[in-house]
């Protein structure tokens, strides 16, 4: 079966609205179908889809996703934005500045976009209302701002990534620190320029701000410091060697339910059991989406598409910044209309041997890929983070993207830096 026919069958089933994990099992299974001699049979197809998942690393994408439930239930996200707002509340944009903070903190409790999303903007945006902000502004730079929480590590996409790539998921979770935390600066810049322009309420914002230094910075620290040194705890186990990405995603787990149920009070432990049932659900998808995007990969990689897309590339592109530049526009468009973990899982052995070829850093080049990906969490059509944050305040679509496309060219900007400047992903290594 030619390989054209192959693609305009997927993005044609795609476009129609079929589940991708179905799309993706289906579509593997047609070369053997046209062709009994093509080597992907039946049977082929299933044992890769099992030795898809059956790999150790991938214990960290349920793990992470069941701590980031646990936080989101048990509040955390309110004690990190009441620490970063007690300092910057009466600065200009201070309250846009503490959610963005508080988004670069959670997304390295959660390590997911829309857990990022909805977490912090169910708690966030209506203390942004009652301050004077714009509802569209605020929902707008919650739907961004999580969009920070694939790239600040841990990330579920790098793990994918990792995966897809061979590639050190621990590099990868160093490399992803400056250039997140340079998309947070970028919108911290914006946000002050939209307040000094636009003014802000400040009668309303000084009494948000009497509010919380009632409480006293020793009873704040208190209550938040142990929020605060999650990520540290996590992150500091995976980056010493006393622990693999797999095992920091499970102390992650017990430090958030001790945290939640035992210190906080904030979770009863009835509710646990809620929380279990949401992030089976949530992995149950993942699950099937990543079988079935393993074996999609191993039929292209039959049908030499690697092969004859370095040869097509290499040979019409002789200069690597128009490479790069042409590559970015493809993963801009495809964040925006597939998700995340199957477009790495379906490109990364495409595009991967393309940049090599070039003399691009794998790890440099996963950074570069998923911040491309993380964008697409608030371009329409698919923009699932834009989907949680109109949930989470009943807004418009159309409404939330108009707010949105300033803080979105303010992430193209560092996507540019990232892009052209391989030492913002790789100083750290």
């Amino acid at each position: 079966m030619a390989v054209g026919v192959l693609m305009f069958l997927f993005v044609l089933l795609l476009i129609a609205g079929l589940p991708v994990g179905a799309v993706l099992g289906s579509i593997s299974i047609l070369p053997n179908l046209a062709n009994p001699w093509f080597p992907a049979d039946a049977q082929y197809i299933i044992r890769s889809m099992i030795n898809g998942v059956n790999s150790l690393p991938i214990l960290a994408v349920p793990m992470f996703i069941l701590s980031g439930n646990i936080m989101a239930r048990g509040k955390i996200s309110e004690k990190l934005f009441d620490f970063f707002a007690y300092f910057v509340s009466d600065k200009t944009a201070g309250l846009p500045i503490a959610v963005i903070c508080t988004c670069l903190f959670y997304g390295a409790i959660s390590g997911s976009g829309p857990a990022t999303t909805a977490a912090v903007g169910a708690m966030t945006i209506p203390i942004l209302a009652r301050a004077g902000y714009k509802k569209e502004f605020s929902t707008a730079l919650v739907a961004v701002a999580g969009g920070i929480g694939v790239i600040i590590p841990p990330s579920i996409p790098f793990i994918f990534y990792g995966q897809a790539s061979g590639s050190s998921v621990s590099d990868l979770f160093k490399a992803g620190i400056i250039p997140g935390l340079l998309i947070g600066f970028a919108l911290m810049v914006y946000s002050w320029m939209y307040c000094k322009k636009y003014g802000e309420d400040k009668e309303k914002l000084n009494e948000y701000r009497d509010s919380l230094k009632a409480m006293g910075f020793l009873n704040l620290v208190k209550d938040s410091f142990l929020a605060l040194v999650c990520p540290i705890i996590v992150l500091g186990s995976i980056y010493s060697g006393i622990a693999s990405p797999t095992e920091a995603a499970v102390i992650s787990v017990f430090y958030a339910l001790i945290l939640s149920v035992c210190v906080y009070k904030t979770l009863k432990i009835k509710d646990v059991w809620d929380v279990l049932v949401e992030s089976v659900k949530t992995y149950s998808t993942i699950l099937f989406i990543i079988a079935a995007a393993t074996a999609f990969s191993r039929v292209l990689i039959f049908l030499k598409v690697p092969e004859m897309m370095t040869d097509m590339i290499t040979g019409s592109v002789s200069s690597k910044f128009v490479l790069l530049i042409l590559i970015n526009l493809l993963l801009l468009f495809v964040g925006m209309i597939m998700d995340t973990t199957p477009a790495i899982l379906i490109l990364t052995p495409i595009l991967l041997p393309i940049v090599q070829s070039y003399g691009m850093d794998p790890i440099h080049f996963g950074i570069m890929m998923v911040v491309n990906l993380a964008i697409g969490f608030v371009t329409p059509p698919l923009g699932v983070n834009l989907f949680v944050a109109s949930t989470i305040t009943n807004i418009k679509m159309e409404e939330i993207i108009k707010s949105a496309i300033p803080f979105i060219i303010a992430f193209l900007v560092v996507l540019v830096l990232i892009t052209f400047i391989p030492q913002l992903s790789l100083a750290l290594l």
